[in-house]
């Protein structure tokens, strides 16, 4: 992998749209739902404000795409992420995923975060618990 880091430009939303698709449609599904068709509609603003980030290998977006789940991208996501909180003078990064994906909170907790709070998710959506972490920076 020749990975880079890198904020989104406008002409990389439908990538970038895709790979947020591809990566929490099995995720929404095992939690009884499916992703509603405006789920993403706040990307285009967000890549023009700068913060929206994006793995690329070469030329390709990857992001989380499930194809290169349990490559080591999502270790590699989580270090760049914390370069860029840090640069930023963030104290700590903090994030929500549910209680049945055991294998997220695997990973989150190997990179430094410690469950500090459960509940249901405040959208009402699905009746399934979610894990709140945060990692000190």
């Amino acid at each position: 992998m020749a990975l880079t880091f890198r904020k989104a430009v406008p002409s990389e939303r439908d990538d970038a749209e895709r790979i947020l698709w591809s990566a929490f449609t099995p995720y929404v599904r095992n939690l009884g739902r499916e992703i509603t068709a405006d789920a993403y509609g706040f990307l285009a603003a967000a890549i023009d404000r700068g913060d929206i980030y994006l793995a690329v290998d070469g030329a390709e977006v990857v992001g989380v795409a499930p194809a290169r789940q349990g490559t080591g991208l999502g270790s590699w996501l989580l270090v760049q992420i914390e370069e860029v909180a840090r640069s930023i003078g963030a104290r700590s990064l903090s994030l929500e995923t549910a209680e049945i994906a055991e294998g997220n909170i695997r990973l989150y907790r190997r990179h430094g975060f410690e469950i500090v709070g459960r509940g249901l998710p405040a959208h009402g959506k699905d009746p399934y618990m979610r894990v709140h972490m945060v990692k000190p920076l």
